[in-house]
């Protein structure tokens, strides 16, 4: 008989509450859970593809490792030891820097990706991280790290409460959200609309949330920062900065005003083809607003000044008095979060306490960019070993960083190689070993990333919904395993790893004055923790330590692993809250609004005043049925709308000679690819735009469906020289290309052989 059970979405960042139908151990049927108490019954089309994603014929369901140079099927106990062999010879021979570990997205959606690769970073000593943060996200986090001291310290839109939202490249049409997380985030700008508040949209695009806008500003892309700038000038050359009761707090007003006079209204708008006075109301609109919002997304994050971006997002909450204010821009709390520490002087955040070996790229919060990986395997140099070794944990970059061919080649030449990934994909193609963890299906979820960026405060888990299958080993034990194997400690119990963590974690706290424990027992703590396997019971320490935790006994109604399993659906924590100064962790315990680092980088984006590009300009965009490169395998989630084609307007179709759904060839600094042109309106003109993820079209794959439809990888065409000089950020976004329809560009290529 079929039965149901709960499950929390793992697809995207909305972290919807699903109902999952099951017959005879395979999901049948998902739908959104009406009484979970964050998403309350929304589901998008990939959440109602959850069976099809997690029954997907073509996922991994034993390991494989390389031998005579081809992937066999393999015992769990033979692929460790595998793993152990290839990566500790790497490291006792050229050292831990040479083992590389890339984490991709993914990651930040499973419970055994938020708690195993930090420990395995540390447990290997290496320097050698790269993640999907810098080719997404990364200057959020610098900004964030450079204002409040904490580089996870985000600020979210407060969307139920405020009366006024304006987004600079973000779709959350499409995407549902990120670095926001919010179920039902079409429905919240809808609600926004209903009770008279204003939406504005700037994108070079006209999205499907744009068409949602009050107002959409078609910007040129790639000059979201001197848009922003502009605005923070009006407000303050025009007297409209308030800083509100948050002032106390908050340092470098002065500092900023004199640092932002270059970057007027009129000078800035002929590089963002926005007239001045538009730019003056759009500032204007924001300090008149009873609350109000600025909020950036991939758009602004993956661009030449990315960081910058990011930072006056929250410099234009700051200046109209909503940062850290109801209808505003609020810090979440999330129930795992440590222990709130008093306020006070912290110890700031750092850039660039290391660098890349070959182009000496600063780290930024420990990583290294993800455009440098190829370098830094292929590329000898005096300064360190390469990376020889590489552990590849549900990262696909050969699609999903610049320039695909190299990094692919790159690969091909490493002493050893493992991947954690369900798929046989263009990255772990080329894998020594391959670790494939089971459908989400099968697998416990907790959001631990999320909830530090929810629009409310709310906590929830689910259990498996379906037990393993024979044969599957538990993502949690999968990375256990892999931590174990690769520091040297192979062979020993993988439940050793949760409680390492668990007795360092304990004894911490318990040293901590402010701690709830203070001076307990650690022992005595550990004893006290419920849970049915290691990973559950970090997870009742954590919500026990944290601020709506019990403190193992201190507070009869706080929160435990035990309390929340009897909360299915979840438990509301209540709407976000002022908390400043509480976050912050600067050096002076305030919110520094004009750290050196951004100071140093304005010349920078002052010279881009005169920046005005000559022909074709690319951007991304992404679809509500995708997310990356792992989601085009799935029959139910592809066509349709959600194909691999290049928008261009029709003035430029007209211009080239293209025709709609004729193939062009878009050429770039790192190659080319060909894609079929498809004219609209919907992209301003001088733009095109190509989807992110595609490319599924290199040999030794097993993903039938997707290379059945491979697309372009438009990755391809950069070459990873572009960055962002403070994060480390791919530019991915307003760079120049060039576009011919493919007859023509074949005989151009031919008349220049003959």
């Amino acid at each position: 008989m079929p039965r149901t059970a709960l499950r929390i979405c793992p697809l995207c960042e909305a972290t919807c509450g699903l109902t999952l139908t099951i017959d005879d151990g395979r999901v049948t049927g998902a739908r959104g859970d009406r009484d979970d108490v964050f998403s309350k019954g929304f589901v998008c089309p990939k959440g109602a593809a959850f069976g099809a994603v997690d029954s997907d014929p073509d996922r991994l369901r034993t390991p494989l490792v390389r031998v005579d140079g081809e992937l066999r099927e393999a015992t769990w106990a033979e692929a460790f030891d595998a793993v152990a062999a290839g990566i500790r010879t790497v490291v006792e021979r050229h050292g831990p820097h040479a083992v590389g570990l890339v984490l991709g997205n993914p990651n930040v959606h499973t419970v055994a990706g938020a708690l195993y690769p930090p420990v395995l970073v540390a447990g290997l000593g290496t320097r050698s991280l790269f993640t999907a943060s810098t080719v997404d996200q990364m200057p959020k986090h610098v900004s964030s790290g450079l204002l409040f001291g904490d580089a996870n310290a985000i600020p979210v839109p407060d969307l139920d409460r405020t009366d006024h939202l304006l987004l600079i490249g973000a779709n959350p049409l499409e995407s549902n959200g990120s670095l926001c997380t919010a179920p039902d985030f079409p429905g919240r700008l809808k609600a926004l609309k209903a009770r008279g508040g204003t939406l504005t949209v700037i994108d070079p695009r006209r999205t499907r949330t744009a068409r949602l806008a009050d107002r959409h500003l078609a910007v040129r892309p790639g000059t979201d920062a001197l848009l922003l700038a502009a605005m923070a000038h009006t407000l303050l050359d025009e007297g409209l900065a308030d800083l509100g009761e948050r002032a106390p707090h908050i340092q470098g007003l002065d500092e900023l005003t004199a640092a932002l006079r270059d970057f007027t209204p009129e000078a800035v708008s002929g590089a963002c083809d926005v007239d001045a006075e538009t730019l003056r109301t759009l500032a204007r609109e924001l300090a008149a607003a009873p609350t109000a919002a600025v909020y950036g997304r991939i758009g602004s994050c993956t661009v030449p000044h990315g960081t910058l971006a990011s930072w006056l997002v929250d410099v234009l909450n700051i200046l109209t008095g909503n940062l850290d204010r109801p209808g505003g821009a609020l810090f979440p709390q999330a129930a795992t979060d440590k222990t709130p520490r008093p306020a006070g002087p912290g110890r700031g955040f750092a850039l660039g306490r290391w660098r890349s070996r070959v182009s000496r790229h600063p780290e930024a919060k420990g990583e290294l960019p993800l455009s440098a990986l190829a370098e830094e395997i292929d590329t000898p140099t005096d300064e360190g070993e390469p990376v020889r070794a590489l552990i590849a944990v549900a990262a696909n970059p050969v699609l999903s960083a610049p320039d695909g061919d190299r990094l692919d080649r790159a690969l091909g030449s490493l002493d050893f190689m493992v991947s954690v990934d369900p798929y046989l994909n263009e990255t772990s193609r080329h894998a020594d070993v391959v670790l494939p963890p089971p459908p989400p299906a099968q697998s416990p979820h907790h959001d631990f990333a999320f909830n530090t960026l929810a629009v409310r405060n709310q906590v929830r888990y689910t259990r498996p919904a379906v037990p393993l299958e024979p044969g599957r080993m538990a993502e949690t034990e999968i990375l256990a395993r892999l931590v174990l194997a690769a520091t040297g400690m192979h062979g020993a119990d993988p439940e050793a790893v949760d409680a390492m963590v668990i007795d360092q974690t304990l004894a911490k706290a318990v040293r901590e004055p402010r701690s709830p424990v203070h001076g307990r027992d650690p022992k005595d703590l550990a004893s006290l923790l419920t849970g049915e396997n290691g990973p559950e019971r970090r997870l009742d320490m954590m919500l026990r330590l944290g601020p709506y935790g019990d403190g193992f006994g201190t507070d009869p109604d706080g929160l435990t692993l035990d309390r929340l399993l009897a909360h299915p659906h979840g438990i509301d924590l209540g709407p976000l809250r002022p908390r400043l100064p509480q976050p912050l962790k600067t050096r002076s315990g305030k919110v520094e609004l004009l750290p050196d680092p951004i100071a140093a980088d304005l010349p920078r984006l002052r010279a881009a005043l005169d920046d005005r590009p000559a022909g074709l300009v690319l951007v991304g965009r992404r679809h509500l049925r995708s997310n990356n490169s792992w989601m085009h395998n799935v029959p139910a989630l592809t066509g349709g709308s959600n194909r691999c084609t290049l928008h261009l307007h029709p003035e430029d179709a007209e211009r080239l000679g293209v025709r709609d759904g004729q193939p062009v060839r878009i050429k770039g600094a790192g190659g080319e690819v060909t894609a079929p042109a498809e004219v609209t309106d919907g992209v301003r003109p001088g733009v095109v735009s190509l989807p992110h993820g595609w490319g599924h079209d290199r040999p030794g794959t097993r993903t039938r469906h997707a290379a059945a439809d491979p697309g372009a990888n438009v990755n391809q065409l950069l070459d990873g020289s572009l960055l962002d000089p403070l994060s480390g950020n791919a530019v991915l976004n307003g760079v120049p290309v060039e576009v011919a329809p493919l007859a023509a560009a074949v005989t151009k290529t031919f008349g220049a052989l003959t």
